[in-house]
């Protein structure tokens, strides 16, 4: 039945898997895997950091279904671009975490925690970095007519 479904709405299927296979899309997929081995860990050990770590998969979880549903072109009175570079911006937030854990250094769990939040870290950087507004607005140059040069 799942087949019949997804050959009826063929537009939508080829929206879903079109955005999950952009550079964007592996990305988002891969902040959430991390998020969740990352949250794996620091459970198995102490819930002290879950937080952070639960409330970014959630986040990036959200607006990954709002692209692949292309839910982000309905909704404009919300700046995406700059909703996605603040989301990104968490990095820093992950950096600290890391650092910290790294640290106390309490167990195997714990410190392989810290080294995925620093991996979590340049993800999310790169992230912010490739996504930053003010870095996809180009100056174009105006057209000049030759025949009226100087």
């Amino acid at each position: 039945m799942a087949d019949s479904e997804r050959l009826s709405a063929p537009g939508c299927w080829l929206a879903c898997t079109s955005f999950s296979r952009s550079k964007k899309g592996i990305l988002l997929f891969a902040e959430i895997i991390l998020c969740l081995v990352i949250l794996i860990c620091f459970s198995a050990s102490t819930s002290a950091y879950s937080s952070l770590l639960a409330i970014e998969m959630i986040f990036v979880a959200v607006l990954f279904v709002f692209y692949v549903c292309h839910l982000h072109s309905k909704i404009s009175f919300i700046s995406w671009p700059w909703t996605d570079f603040f989301r990104s911006l968490i990095a820093i937030l992950y950096l600290i975490t890391s650092i910290v854990v790294l640290v106390e250094g309490r167990g195997s769990s714990i410190f392989v925690a810290g080294v995925l939040g620093l991996l979590a870290t340049l993800l999310f950087g790169y992230d912010a970095y490739i996504t930053f507004p003010l870095k996809q607005q180009r100056h174009t140059a105006s057209p000049t007519d030759p025949t009226n040069g100087p």
